[in-house]
């Protein structure tokens, strides 16, 4: 039996464990990214485990979610974190020089690498043939240090492209017809593998725009083959040298297929407020647009914008209706402006922005109040966009072109005749690959860490007891995301580096009360239904409850990173029914039966707990002996600080 090109790379990189369905291994990591708010932690964890050095290939330190630095302590932050490249041997790239997985994708990334990033969107690598995993930031700094990065052996689902996609039909809109065929959740455990003769008639940066946006329906990661397409991209590039062919065996047996044909693909739209409610875009068309955002690391490259200045060359933005380009990169706004078209963009009445997540995470460009705002971003949770009750349309760079120029949202395909379809287009080469702006390991101008007055020591937890018992301080729906848990909002990402302080934040977008009666508190549980956990990597969403002393969750399912995170801050992660999920109240009081420790230790899959003290219903802990160890030591970072003080550090 042949194998699959996600098995091809697991079992060139395996250093533990059996390429086995369901089984846990550990991989060898070749290359890290991180951003300025996950970073700072991470390399504070790094810190913590006491090492020297970096040991990946390339590890990447990226300043592109702040921007703007409108604090000293944001400022601090970047400071710190171009300390933190230079004293360990990381590549930093400056603030302003993009989003991090289009800078790396521009510089690093490559065919048949392994790459984890504390960023969920780090599958946009699965675009060029690398396998990339967004994880949090802890499983970041050990691998680091060296460590392998654990994940269960996934399934491979193969998505078979056939046909090309018609005028208008972009990739963006083959992902969105995926989340709308399936969900949130339905990709969970799962990686979604391209295969098929519609393959080749995408290019390697359309590709980047779907495995990008995989990350929406929870997969695990999604990768294409790297082919001529692939090489073409490395060529314009002027990194031909990494290139690699890389494909599945013609006898590659999957776990699962979805056929797409890529000629039935019509534009499409998500819809408020998550992004697998979506429909056609004629389904919503004649609704008034206040903004247009266009960019994000799904649809921020050069070849994203350049439709759009096809579409608005000699033309202008509908006077009701405010539009912001925010390229991906510093390399796709110089490359904008030599080609003449930032003038153009300007001419048309478009605001260009500094190359920068900030809109994405509501810190910036955030919508009035009762308004419509159309973007290319990758998700559209409510609040997301810093307005609590926004009302947020996630589509293509062609749709959002046409509808800035109507003021109303437009299908393509029913503007003016005279405008053209502006297809996809190559540029001849890449030029102003940002070298100037990342510093590399040798070129280091910091002689030891710099830590400003905002950031604070990295908390622990102690080790595991026996008698685990407090109230179940919140009750939360289905689909909370890290949004809720963690905003990143800017009031709230300056404190990233101050847990502290940012603990004060926790789930306040859900109950103002909660953090403060968490920590008047003696522990506690949270409560949850589906999908608990999901959206951003971002591990402070664990790592605050652990701080206000939250001992677990107990919640129907949890989303995959975030599960992770919990486990890696010794929370246990307790799944409950449909029926003890509608039976508990916020305020109960809930005790584990068993001693917590020994349960953990012995492997015990089923648990008791009491509520009230005169019900019991069984929750379930899925975690396998590794992750077990983890819990029973209050988390990862003092478990592999010790695995690393007594050099066993590899099975950390």
């Amino acid at each position: 039996m042949g194998l699959t090109l996600t098995e091809k790379i697991l079992e060139d990189h395996l250093v533990d464990g059996e390429l086995e369905p369901g089984e846990e291994i550990g991989i060898a990591v070749d290359q890290t990214i991180a951003h300025d708010l996950t970073g700072t932690m991470a390399w504070l964890q790094f810190e913590a485990l006491g090492l020297d050095e970096v040991q990946v290939e390339v590890a990447g330190q990226h300043c592109d979610h702040q921007t703007y630095q409108p604090d000293y302590k944001v400022s601090d932050d970047h400071r710190f974190l171009r300390s933190a490249a230079g004293t360990y041997g990381a590549y930093f790239a400056r603030p302003g020089t993009g989003i991090l997985h289009q800078v790396h994708k521009e510089n690093f990334t490559a065919p048949g690498k392994t790459l984890i990033g504390a960023d969920s969107h780090t599958p946009t690598a699965g675009g060029l043939g690398c396998l990339g995993i967004g994880t949090g930031g802890l499983d970041v700094a050990t691998a680091m240090g060296g460590a392998p990065f654990y994940l269960d052996v996934p399934e491979v689902v193969n998505v078979r492209l056939e046909g090309e996609l018609p005028e208008w039909s972009t990739a963006k809109d083959v992902i969105l017809e995926l989340l709308r065929r399936f969900s949130v959740k339905e990709g969970v455990g799962k990686v979604f593998e391209y295969t098929g003769p519609g393959v080749e008639t995408l290019s390697a940066q359309e590709r980047t725009t779907i495995t990008n946006m995989g990350t929406e329906l929870g997969a695990t990661t999604s990768i294409f083959p790297s082919d001529e397409q692939t090489k073409e991209f490395f060529e314009r590039l002027g990194r031909p040298e990494d290139y690699v062919e890389l494909a599945p065996d013609e006898d590659a047996e999957y776990d699962d297929e979805i056929v797409v044909d890529l000629s039935e693909i019509e534009p499409l739209i998500a819809c408020p407020s998550m992004p697998d409610e979506v429909v056609p875009v004629r389904e919503v068309a004649g609704i008034d647009t206040d903004q247009v955002l266009v960019g994000s690391c799904t649809n921020g490259a050069y070849e994203d914008i350049l439709p759009v200045a096809k579409m608005l060359s000699d033309r202008e933005v509908a006077k009701q209706t405010e539009m912001i380009i925010a390229p991906g990169s510093k390399q796709a706004s110089e490359m904008l402006a030599r080609n003449g078209l930032t003038a153009e963009l300007m001419a048309a009445g478009v605001s260009i922005s500094e190359a920068t997540c900030g809109a994405c995470i509501g810190a910036g460009h955030v919508p009035a109040s009762d308004s419509v705002s159309v973007r290319t971003f990758n998700r559209n949770f409510e609040g997301r966009s810093g307005m609590e009750d926004d009302a947020v349309y996630l589509c293509s760079t062609e749709v959002a072109a046409a509808t800035a120029l109507t003021g109303e949202i437009t299908d393509p395909r029913d503007l003016d005749a005279d405008i053209d379809a502006p297809g996809f287009e190559y540029p001849e080469r890449y030029i102003g690959a940002s070298e100037a702006d990342i510093i590399m390991p040798d070129q280091s101008v910091d002689d030891g860490l710099v830590k400003g007055p905002n950031i604070d020591e990295v908390p622990l937890k102690d080790p595991l007891g026996g008698s685990l018992r407090g109230s179940a301080l919140l009750k939360m729906p289905d689909n909370i995301t890290t949004d809720h848990i963690i905003p990143a909002t800017q009031e709230v990402s300056v404190y990233r580096s101050n847990v502290p302080k940012l603990s004060e934040f926790t789930l306040k977008r859900v109950d103002e009360t909660f953090a403060q009666r968490a920590a008047d508190a003696d522990g506690g549980f949270l409560v949850a239904g589906e999908n608990y956990g999901q959206g951003s990597s971002r591990e402070h969403a664990a790592l605050c409850p652990m701080y206000l002393g939250v001992h677990g969750v107990l919640a129907q399912s949890f989303a995959r990173i975030h599960k992770s995170n919990l486990i890696n801050f010794g929370l246990l992660p307790l799944t409950i029914d449909e029926e003890t999920y509608d039976r508990i109240e916020q305020g109960d009081d809930i005790e584990l039966v068993e001693n917590a420790v020994e349960a953990v230790e012995s492997g015990a899959e089923e648990l008791t707990i009491r509520v009230n003290g005169d019900w019991e219903a069984t929750v379930g802990l899925d975690a396998n002996e590794r992750q077990r160890e983890l819990l029973a030591a209050g988390g990862k970072l003092p478990h592999t600080r010790q695995q690393f003080a007594d050099g066993v550090g590899e099975e950390a």
